[in-house]
């Protein structure tokens, strides 16, 4: 099997001077359980080339035996060096897409024609899409083919307003995501904070935070073999 990995290029936590990009577990995690589960990686990002690490998600307090092992990875550190552009792959080249979260894909991902289209081509293709944590929010432009929002009347999760005040940033980030997800009529779940979460609709998967980024991979990892089949 071949999964994509799309990651942002956004490195600027709006106005604030601090700096932000993707989350290392929501990354780490997934890329482990796909290299187990045999799989082909490639990883994608806006602008290609290294993508910004949220580098709050690499401190002590966050980093866990995958981000660790990622980090001293060379074949890993080597891919996340040179992604691919975004607007050079084709969703027909792959089984399955994987979206990371952290902040960045607010501003770039949320807002990307490329990944709007890839988005609706690989589940109009019949293929699996698996988002986590702020990645959700990256389905706010995506369209069924009748032109309404794709995720309404689906089944979603993605970070929790109150994950959002936890960390002080919800007058920073361009929007909040279960307010989006539920602006555009999605049936949107959740549970406490910072516990693992994930809710499949058909072939759509999401994950609720960081924690819920491994168990979205393995939920993406049954649902293609079995789409595969």
């Amino acid at each position: 099997m071949k999964v994509l990995i799309v990651l942002t290029s956004h490195d600027e936590l709006g106005d604030t001077g601090r700096k932000t990009g993707f989350w290392l577990e929501e990354l780490a995690a997934p890329y482990y359980h796909f290299k187990e589960a045999g799989w082909e990686i490639t990883l994608a990002s806006p602008k290609g080339g290294r993508p910004p690490l949220d580098p709050k998600s690499n401190e002590t307090a966050f980093q866990t035996e995958q981000t660790r092992r990622f980090e001293s990875d060379a074949e890993a550190t080597a891919a996340l060096a040179n992604t691919v552009r975004l607007d050079s792959v084709s969703a027909a080249d792959f089984d399955t897409v994987f979206y990371p979260g952290g902040h960045g894909p607010l501003w770039d991902l949320a807002e990307d024609a490329d990944s709007a289209r890839l988005i609706e081509t690989t589940l109009r293709s019949g293929k699996p899409l698996a988002l986590v944590c702020h990645a959700p929010g990256v389905l706010r432009h995506t369209v069924n083919e009748d032109g309404t929002p794709l995720v309404k009347g689906r089944k979603v999760t993605g970070f929790t307003n109150s994950e959002e005040e936890g960390v002080a940033l919800t007058e920073i980030v361009p929007f909040l995501v279960e307010d989006e997800l539920k602006h555009l009529g999605a049936v949107y779940s959740k549970i406490g904070d910072w516990q693992p979460y994930v809710v499949a609709d058909g072939l759509l998967i999401t994950g609720q935070n960081p924690a819920s980024s491994g168990p979205a991979a393995e939920a993406l990892i049954k649902l293609t073999n079995a789409v595969g089949a």
